[in-house]
């Protein structure tokens, strides 16, 4: 169990990524604060049976990333167990895919709210407890079009370049406490988000791609594992590509 023991802050466990790595981080020991936009009794049954399987706890938090104050009280829950916090995965982002003159700035703004500025801020919350303990494990989402770029996808290109930029810096900042930040770089992953790309668009990603097919969540989940265990004591400033090779 590579997390036996640890406490983990996770984001945007209802499904994809999230819930892959939520079910993969309670198999290897970690007790987790799950949080997700808004309450689901089929969540709240599965998480329930996953603890219990795994001898883990699980607590939900609930809590919109539109709305600081939320951000705000869901860190002071996490504060007032005074638990430590190991590992915090920022998983939750959105997209909204437009041609460049067709995307209005409230869009864009509603996107880097979502995929940059909410993470800062429960990042901010949550490393000052990883602070008073000198270690700790940040782990961002970006993308390969952050790198790469991609036409229609300007406002999440540039978000997800900006958690680049973010984890750089932060990897630099809290190093000398002893907190890790890196982040990956998914490619073409089988989630909700890639499910209503044009046939066209997929047809064109998967003809660079080496591997010929979509990723799927547990394959992102597995890396993401690696970045929050003691196995990746010595990697810190990384963006890891998980895409299938393409190029």
């Amino acid at each position: 169990m590579l997390l036996k023991g640890k406490n983990v802050v996770i984001t945007g466990c209802l499904k994809g990524i999230g819930r892959s790595t939520l079910e993969l981080f309670a198999q290897n020991g970690a007790n987790i604060w799950a949080c997700c936009q808004y309450e689901s009794p089929d969540f709240t049954h599965d998480i329930k049976e996953l603890a219990a399987v795994n001898n883990v706890w699980i607590t939900p938090l609930y809590f919109d990333l539109l709305d600081p104050e939320q951000i705000k009280k869901a860190a002071h829950s996490i504060r007032e167990t005074k638990q430590p916090v190991d590992v915090l995965v920022n998983i939750a982002g959105m997209t909204h895919d437009a041609l460049f003159h067709m995307i209005t700035m409230d869009q864009m703004k509603k996107v880097f709210e979502v995929n940059v500025f909410s993470q800062m801020l429960l990042t901010q919350y949550i490393t000052k407890n990883m602070l008073r303990h000198k270690s700790g494990s940040v782990i961002f989402i970006s993308s390969i079009s952050a790198i790469d770029g991609n036409p229609g996808q300007l406002s999440y290109t540039a978000s997800k370049a900006a958690i680049i930029g973010a984890t750089k810096t932060l990897s630099s900042e809290l190093a000398g406490y002893g907190i890790r930040v890196n982040a990956v770089a998914p490619g073409v992953i089988k989630t909700d988000m890639t499910a209503n790309l044009p046939a066209e668009v997929m047809e064109r990603l998967m003809a660079k791609s080496d591997l010929k097919h979509m990723g799927l969540p547990n394959e992102v989940a597995e890396v993401i594992l690696f970045l929050a265990s003691d196995m990746a004591s010595y990697i810190t400033g990384q963006i890891i590509r998980i895409d299938g090779g393409i190029g």
